[in-house]
């Protein structure tokens, strides 16, 4: 008897030791690097990484553009030039089922275009 309770304390102990960790919640993750620079001309960069997988990239300037000067009723005056802010970064992070997943974007005059491999691609026209 005393043989066999050893062993089911032992297996048990063994089974408490073998089982996997449980998953550290997002709520609770850290960051473990972090970078930033911000420059007097509107222009930045910054990045940074948690415990949980998460990594963030991201860069930005600010460009000068012509674009149509417009006058009261909408016709075209003539051309005018403005400012944009350009940005160009990337994100990652780990979905629950274990999948990596990875998108890279621009956001500029032309919008927000994103690309990652799990993003629908429209038909060509």
């Amino acid at each position: 008897m005393n043989t066999l309770c050893a062993l089911v304390v032992l297996a048990t102990v063994a089974a408490v030791y073998g089982a996997p960790a449980p998953a550290e919640s997002d709520a609770q993750a850290v960051i473990v690097s972090q970078t930033s620079d911000v420059q007097p001309d509107g222009s930045f960069n910054y990045a940074y990484e948690s415990a949980n997988g998460i990594k963030v990239e991201d860069q930005g300037s600010i460009k000068s553009i012509k674009v149509p000067k417009l006058d009261d009723t909408g016709r075209q005056v003539g051309e005018e030039e403005v400012q944009v802010s350009v940005q160009t970064g990337s994100f990652q992070y780990t979905a629950p089922d274990g999948q990596v997943y990875t998108l890279r974007y621009v956001a500029d005059e032309n919008g927000f275009q994103p690309q990652a491999d799990h993003l629908p691609v429209a038909p060509s026209v």
